[in-house]
C-alpha cells in the first residue's frame, strides 16, 4: 500500500477510537438522565442493524448454508459482543466513572492473549505471561482504588466488577473472531452478529420493561440514541474496516490504546471525574502489560 494513503488510514483510525470513547460518554450521560442500560442497547442495535438491512441482506440469504453450519459459532460472536458486552458497559457506567471503564477496557487486548491461548489460537510466550500478570495488578489496583479495607471487606464498586465481565466478554469476542474464518464481507458479518445478538437481548430488554424501567422518548433520549447508532455503531465500524485495509490489522489495532486517553480526557472535561493516584498506578501495570504482551520472543 502506498505511504499517501497513510494519512487517510491514520484519520479514519483516529476517528474510530474517538467515536468509541465517546461510546462511554453517551453511556454515563445515559445514566444521568435515568434512561435503562439493556432498553438503550436494544434500540442501539435494533436501529443499527435496520439500517444495515438493506445493504446485506441479499448476501446473507447467499450464505444462509454456511451460517446453519457455522451457527454455533455466530451464537458465540452475537452474544459476546452485542447481547453482553455492550449491555454490560451501559450497565456498568450507571455506578462506576468513565475513567474506571476505559482504563478497565484497555486491557482487553491483553485478556484476547489469554482467550486465544485457551482457544489454541496461537500460543503464548513468557513476555505475554508477564505483561498479562502486569495488566491483572492494574486492574486490581483501579477496582481496589489501591485501598487494603476494599479488598479485607469485599466492598467492591458493582459497576467496576461488571466493566471487568464486560472486558473478558469482548475478549472472547475479539479471540473467537480471530479463530473463525467467514466466506463473507465484513457489513454482512456485522449484521448477522447484530440480528443474534438482537435475539438474546430481547428477554433482557422485555424483562427491564416489566420492572417498570420503561425508556421516556424524549430529547435526551433520542441525541444519546443517534450518536450511540450512528458514530460507534456504524461510523466507527466503517472506518476501522478502511484502516485495516490500508495499513494491516495489527497497526490498525494499536490505534486502540488511543481510547482511554480521549475517553479519560472527555470525563474530567465533561463530567469533571478525577484522575486519583489510584488510576496512575493501573496506567503504569496495564502501559508495562500491553508493551511486553506485543513482545516478540526471539529464538
Amino acid at each position: 500500500m502506498r505511504e499517501s494513503s497513510n494519512p487517510i488510514a491514520y484519520l479514519v483510525l483516529v476517528l474510530t477510537t474517538l467515536f468509541w470513547s465517546g461510546n462511554f460518554i453517551a453511556g454515563k450521560f445515559a445514566s444521568t438522565f435515568g434512561i435503562p442500560p439493556f432498553s438503550l442497547n436494544f434500540y442501539r442495535w435494533l436501529l443499527a442493524g435496520l439500517i444495515l438491512l438493506p445493504l446485506t441482506y441479499k448476501e446473507i440469504l447467499n450464505f444462509r448454508s454456511e451460517i446453519f453450519k457455522n451457527i454455533g459459532s455466530f451464537l458465540i460472536l452475537g452474544i459476546s459482543s452485542i447481547t453482553i458486552f455492550n449491555s454490560i458497559v451501559y450497565y456498568s457506567l450507571n455506578y462506576t466513572q468513565v475513567i474506571n471503564g476505559v482504563l478497565l477496557i484497555s486491557t482487553i487486548p491483553v485478556w484476547i492473549i489469554v482467550v486465544s491461548t485457551i482457544l489454541k489460537v496461537e500460543k503464548s510466550n513468557i513476555y505475554q505471561i508477564i505483561g498479562v500478570s502486569l495488566s491483572l495488578l492494574g486492574v486490581i489496583f483501579i477496582i481496589t482504588k489501591a485501598d487494603l479495607n476494599l479488598i479485607l471487606n469485599l466492598d467492591f464498586n458493582k459497576g467496576d466488577l461488571s466493566m471487568v465481565v464486560a472486558m473478558f466478554s469482548w475478549a472472547i469476542y475479539s479471540a473467537f473472531l480471530k479463530k473463525q474464518k467467514f466466506k463473507i464481507s465484513q457489513f454482512a458479518l456485522l449484521e448477522i452478529i447484530i440480528i443474534i445478538g438482537l435475539i438474546f437481548l430481547t428477554p433482557v430488554f422485555l424483562f427491564e420493561l416489566n420492572q417498570g424501567k420503561v425508556v421516556e422518548l424524549n430529547k435526551s433520549f433520542f441525541m444519546i440514541l443517534t450518536y450511540v447508532v450512528i458514530f460507534p455503531s456504524l461510523l466507527a465500524y466503517f472506518f476501522y474496516i478502511k484502516g485495516i485495509s490500508i495499513i494491516g490489522a495489527n497497526r490498525s489495532g494499536a490505534f486502540l490504546h488511543l481510547m482511554p486517553i480521549f475517553g479519560a480526557i472527555m470525563a474530567l472535561i465533561i463530567f469533571n471525574e478525577k484522575f486519583m493516584y489510584y488510576h496512575f498506578l493501573g496506567v503504569i501495570c496495564i502501559i508495562a502489560g500491553i508493551t511486553l504482551s506485543n513482545k516478540k520472543l526471539k529464538i
